[in-house]
This record gives C-alpha cells, sequence and structure tokens, in this order.
C-alpha cells in the first residue's frame, strides 16, 4: 500500500477566543477559529488582499493550554491533520459538513508584550525545572 500524508501547518490569528467542552468520559476538546491572510498584485499593480478562516480543534492538554493562554487577536502556530467530518443539521434534516484542523501542535507566537493579557506558556518541565540546573538547561542541550 502506498504511503499517504496528512498534514498541516498554519500560521495566522485567532478570531476567536477558544471555547472548551468536555466528552462524557471527560476528555477536554478546544474549539477556535484563525485567520490567514495572503496578498498578491493584481494585473493592474493594485494589492489584492485575502482572509481564509481555518476552525481549529485540539484535545486533552494541548484544548486546556489553548483555552488558558489565547486570546482573540493571538498570533499561533498550528501544526495537525486535515479533517471533514459530517452532521445533519437539527433546522432542515440536511447532511452537513465541515472541514477542520485537528491540532497536535501549537505554538505562540507574540511577544509578552504584545499585550494579549495571556502569561507566557512555559511547558511543564521547564516550569518545574525538571533536568535543569538552577532552572537553565545544561551548556550541551543548547541549540547554538
Amino acid at each position: 500500500m502506498a504511503k499517504s500524508l496528512n498534514k498541516v501547518m498554519l500560521i495566522g490569528n485567532l478570531g476567536r477566543d477558544p471555547e472548551v467542552r468536555y466528552t462524557a468520559s471527560s476528555v477536554p476538546v478546544a474549539t477556535f477559529s484563525i485567520a490567514t491572510n495572503e496578498s498578491w498584485q493584481d494585473q493592474d499593480g493594485n494589492t489584492q488582499e485575502r482572509t481564509e478562516w481555518h476552525n481549529i480543534v485540539a484535545w486533552r492538554k494541548l484544548a486546556e493550554i489553548c483555552h488558558q493562554y489565547l486570546r482573540k487577536g493571538s498570533k499561533i502556530y498550528v501544526e495537525g491533520r486535515i479533517q471533514t467530518r459530517s452532521y445533519d443539521d437539527k433546522n432542515t434534516g440536511q447532511k452537513k459538513y465541515m472541514t477542520e484542523i485537528v491540532a497536535n501542535n501549537m505554538i505562540m507566537l507574540d511577544s509578552r508584550e504584545a499585550g494579549t493579557g495571556a502569561p507566557p506558556y512555559a511547558p511543564p518541565e521547564a516550569a518545574s525545572g525538571g533536568g535543569t540546573e538552577n532552572g537553565k538547561a545544561p551548556e550541551q542541550d543548547l541549540p547554538f
């Protein structure tokens, strides 16, 4: 069988604060949207711009982190896979389809001074100082 790849990488801004819900088995799921922008010059030399909106779904710990630290307007990098699901519209009874990005990684790109009101994210191992001396990474672990 031939291999396939379903991978999405986006950098954009949140259109709304993340909403968190819990499944029947208490698993957190966060949903939010991000906007990506594209600009180009048309044949008359005028700058054109288009905004594309992407529905994002994050599960478990990533859902909790998104809910806690992201706010409308936050600039983020999201990595995941594209998924289309169907549901029956309650009003019309017709089958509807929704395409979304199921996130498996997120990086906040705003600086602390960006004024989002959210504190910077510190991974649990950094917050606990696990595997470091005085909260600093050992010199051999530095990427530069």
